[in-house]
């Protein structure tokens, strides 16, 4: 899930809201990793209590990725596939 929101508010909450369900790639991409069911809550809530509030300017855009899609990370972004285990 990318987001692009004009108005800081709107744009606060709706990254509290968006959190809850997955990790940030960069400061406006997340990564869900759910069930189809997860998904649907997730775009039932943008449609209900997002939309309306978003202006011309603003742009939600939801990426579905199969597992055969080959995601090729460098940098930070290559450690989140490892387990890690702190002690």
């Amino acid at each position: 899930i990318s987001y692009d929101i004009s108005n800081n508010k709107l744009r606060t909450s709706f990254n509290r809201f968006i959190r809850k369900y997955g990790g940030r790639l960069q400061f406006s991409v997340y990564e869900i990793d759910n069930s189809p069911t997860i998904l649907n809550n997730i775009v039932t809530e943008i449609t209900t209590n997002f939309e309306k509030k978003f202006s011309e300017e603003d742009s939600i855009l939801i990426i579905n990725l199969s597992k055969n899609c080959k995601i090729t990370k460098f940098g930070y972004a290559k450690h989140d596939d490892e387990e890690m285990i702190i002690v």
